[in-house]
């Protein structure tokens, strides 16, 4: 990984998110004189909705030849036309694919990923060509400012959640390379962090919840950044210190418990009204009718709240659902409906549905609890009264109905909303690339390590690992212990350890490095440990004597680096640590 460019004229950060995603830039001399100058796309058009919004949903369509055809919801609307004409199978549609990263423990350069009709490509291809679609969007816009600016002039920030894996992490910079963006021009952000940096410059009056005379710009105060985002929620703990920056007061924390799992408990709603497999056959047959479902569901997201009596009327293709449920059920979606133990909860009206209120609340409840559950295991990590504040971020957040269980159950707390929650962690992004050292320290998420085979010592290996390598006793897998779970890391912090080659003129070693949840391991195979990956040193002039090696793991940033020496020489090696 080479080091990051300081020769550049604008940041550019985009936001990758499970279901939306966008772009903000600002250029360097407004940030010095006004970090807050920053430039959010303003222009993404919902088709036939006439809807305009900040960010576009993530999804991509691609031809038969895997090559881009259109991103967010040009790809949406685009898709369901293609549908209409029977011509999906000269297609390739993907959507809600970010969760991938997080839910696949094994992460390779090569994985494959699915469309929505089964038809597959490599995941990379597929974040890649998003990336790209987003850069393309965004010159267009520099093109309509009349910025005239190239990319080896911007300095690049991709947002991801904190609670990713170094693998995940290094799978979407090689995807961002794919795209055209240069390793020495990215910078990867981790987003509650993200959103922490940007609330630190919002007034008072942006802050919902916040009382007069509330400061987060203040040395010394302490504040839970909850990240509710589409597919994760992503916690960690803040504190303000001098100089501007903030250091993290406990690890990242999180789960699978974003807006996303919202959309998952309504949809099963539908399966058991129609059946998975007409539900499915709406789909297939109508997807405009069944994204037409789920776009009014994000409407109903942000409006609904505890307050709401009686019931919530929601628009739905009625035409469609009449058509699924006549072919397949033999009556039409009203008639299906009184069959069912949801007959006196959703009622028909023409082209509205009205729905108990309760049955909407109640998915937001399932989602809000699991939150509240990682807050308060986040608080058991920390002093929990050393935190007097959470701030709630990221697009779930905006949700009435989220906020208000949050502060039911934390009524001790101080609950902060900023005024547009879902775009802090873009905003913050940006910013972010400004000023990479905004983050002072951060908490070690596991115990790294690298596997050695060392000399054999009876009073301290098990005889079952004793063998032979070059006529020596030696003991197998042993981990060899770098930084220990939650430890505290200074930005770029260097640990370094000592190796040798193990012949003579050696031209390389082979290292790997391991993980474990365990604070002190002794051996890699045990329980709790995964291997993560590796990385090889070239020895420079290999020579007959046995060289010493000094190998330095980098903590502190957003991502895991390694360095390595040649002692006699003080060579520094080339090396690059391969997670995928």
């Amino acid at each position: 990984m080479s080091t990051l460019s300081d020769d550049y004229w604008f940041v550019v950060a985009i936001d990758f998110g499970t279901t939306y995603s966008g772009y903000a830039f600002s250029s360097r001399d407004d940030f010095k004189k006004e970090p807050l100058k920053i430039i959010s796309n303003q222009a993404w058009n919902a088709g036939s909705q006439r809807h305009f919004s900040l960010k576009t949903p993530t999804c991509l369509l691609l031809d038969d030849n895997e090559e881009l055809v259109s991103f967010g919801y040009e790809a949406e609307n685009r898709y369901t036309d293609i549908v209409m004409d029977r011509e999906q199978n000269k297609y390739l549609f993907f959507q809600r694919f970010k969760m991938q990263l997080y839910k696949n423990q094994k992460i390779k350069g090569e994985m494959i990923m699915e469309d929505v009709t089964g038809k597959s490509v490599t995941a990379m291809k597929v974040f890649a060509l998003s990336i790209k679609a987003l850069m393309q969007h965004l010159f267009g816009i520099f093109d309509q400012r009349g910025i005239e600016i190239e990319k080896k002039e911007i300095r690049w920030v991709l947002t991801v959640p904190a609670i990713w894996s170094d693998a995940a992490k290094q799978f979407m910079r090689k995807s961002a390379e794919t795209a055209g963006i240069k390793d020495n021009q990215l910078l990867i952000a981790l987003e509650p962090e993200a959103a922490s940096i940007y609330c630190q410059y919002l007034p008072i009056k942006k802050l919902q919840g916040a009382e007069k005379g509330f400061s987060m710009t203040e040395d010394g105060t302490n504040y839970m950044v909850v990240d509710n985002g589409g597919g994760t929620a992503d916690i960690t703990v803040h504190a303000k210190i001098c100089q501007g920056q903030l250091r993290e007061v406990c690890r990242a924390s999180g789960g699978d418990c974003g807006g996303t799992s919202v959309d998952k408990s309504f949809y099963e709603i539908f399966v058991k009204l129609l059946g998975d497999a007409n539900l499915s056959a709406l789909k297939r047959a109508d997807p405009s009718a069944h994204l037409d479902i789920f776009r009014e569901l994000e409407a109903v997201k942000r409006t609904i709240d505890e307050k709401t009596q009686g019931k919530v009327t929601m628009s739905f293709p009625r035409a469609a659902l009449d058509d699924i449920c006549k072919t397949h059920l033999g009556k039409d979606f009203a008639g299906v409906i009184e069959t069912t133990p949801y007959k006196d909860r959703i009622v028909i009206r023409y082209d509205k549905m009205r729905v108990d209120t309760d049955l909407i609340t109640d998915l937001f409840k399932q989602a809000a609890d699991k939150i509240i559950q990682l807050i308060a295991n986040a608080l058991a990590g920390v002093k929990s009264s050393d935190v007097s504040v959470l701030l709630l971020v990221g697009g779930f957040s905006e949700c009435k109905i989220v906020q208000e269980i949050i502060k039911a159950r934390f009524p001790e707390k101080r609950v902060i909303v900023p005024e547009d929650a879902g775009l802090a962690v873009l905003k913050g992004a940006v910013l972010f690339g400004h000023k990479p050292e905004y983050i002072a320290s951060r908490i070690v998420r596991y115990t790294y390590g690298i596997r050695v085979n060392d000399l054999f010592d009876r009073e301290v290996h098990e005889l079952a690992r004793r063998t032979i390598i070059d006529g020596k006793e030696k003991c197998k897998n042993i981990f060899k212990l770098y930084v220990k779970v939650g430890s505290v890391v200074e930005l770029g912090s260097q640990i370094t350890g000592g190796h040798k080659t193990t012949k003579a003129f050696q031209k390389n070693v082979k290292f790997t490095v391991f993980q474990s949840t365990s604070e002190c391991p002794k051996y890699t195979d045990e329980e709790g440990c995964t291997e993560l990956g590796c990385f090889t040193i070239n020895i420079p002039d290999p020579s007959e004597e046995i060289r010493s090696l000094r190998v330095s793991l980098i903590f502190g940033l957003t991502e895991l680096k390694v360095t390595a020496y040649d002692v006699q020489s003080e060579t520094k090696c080339e090396t690059v640590l391969d997670l995928i």
